[in-house]
């Protein structure tokens, strides 16, 4: 069984049809990137574009950076203001003349690795963390998931959390694999304080290199381990939640 998804990211909007009994793209897929300002109907043309690119016709799964409650998109760190109490769902809908269902982009990657990779029959608590332009999070207690968690928000020595550990604050700041290392340290134990999990999996595109810094975590008592889809966790979680699964 095939279903689309897309995964609408702070620099870039990819998508592709997913094998959902593989857990994996179907075709290689197709990546534009995210329009500046990100406003509603730019997205919007994006993902058609992404879409279009294959000709698809079908339900769509589609990720959204932010609070997603009943396809209203209800905050926008990395996107254009815009899209706060938005109907992204109709939106997205009217544009691509499908089906759609839009929820939050690390409660997407959590799902698929819940299913498909890292997360495959952990019980407990476990966290997903996207480390990206922001950093999301996916939180799940014995596999079932707490939507919306966005810890990437909380406060951390003074700063948002994201705007000092994520990928975006280490490429900005040009930060070594030791200094951006330590600082996602810090944001781990502080999260391992207020909730005890298990199991780590850090994903985003920064996942393909977790032996540049997984190796230089310490003082962290839960398992740390790399996202097993990478950056496709989103795209596949998008076309999961889709196909209602």
């Amino acid at each position: 069984m095939q279903i689309f998804g897309v995964d609408i990211g702070g620099s870039g909007i990819k998508g592709a049809p997913v094998d959902l009994d593989r857990g994996d793209l179907a075709q290689e897929r197709h990546k534009v990137l995210t329009p500046h300002p990100a406003t509603p109907k730019d997205v919007a043309d994006c993902v058609a574009e992404v879409v279009g690119h294959f000709d698809w016709s079908g339900p769509v799964g589609i990720t959204f950076p932010g609070v997603v409650t009943g396809g209203v998109t209800r905050t926008a760190a990395n996107v254009d203001k815009g899209w706060i109490d938005h109907d992204a769902r109709t939106l997205l809908s009217e544009k691509l003349g499908l089906p759609v269902t839009v929820l939050n982009d690390a409660d997407a990657a959590g799902i698929a690795e819940m299913a498909f990779g890292a997360g495959r029959g952990r019980k407990g608590t476990v966290i997903m963390l996207t480390l990206g332009t922001g950093i999301g999070s996916a939180v799940f207690i014995d596999g079932q998931l707490v939507p919306n968690t966005e810890l990437g928000h909380l406060e951390l020595d003074g700063h948002e959390a994201e705007k000092h550990a994520s990928t975006k604050a280490k490429e900005d700041e040009e930060l070594s694999w030791h200094h951006w290392a330590h600082r996602v340290q810090k944001y781990l134990a502080h999260l391992e304080m207020l909730f005890t999990p298990e199991l780590f999996i850090l994903g985003g595109g920064v996942s393909r290199k977790a032996d540049k810094f997984l190796p230089l975590i310490e003082h962290v008592r839960a398992e740390m381990v790399p996202a097993e889809l990478q950056n496709n966790a989103g795209i596949v979680g998008a076309a999961m939640a889709a196909a209602g699964k």
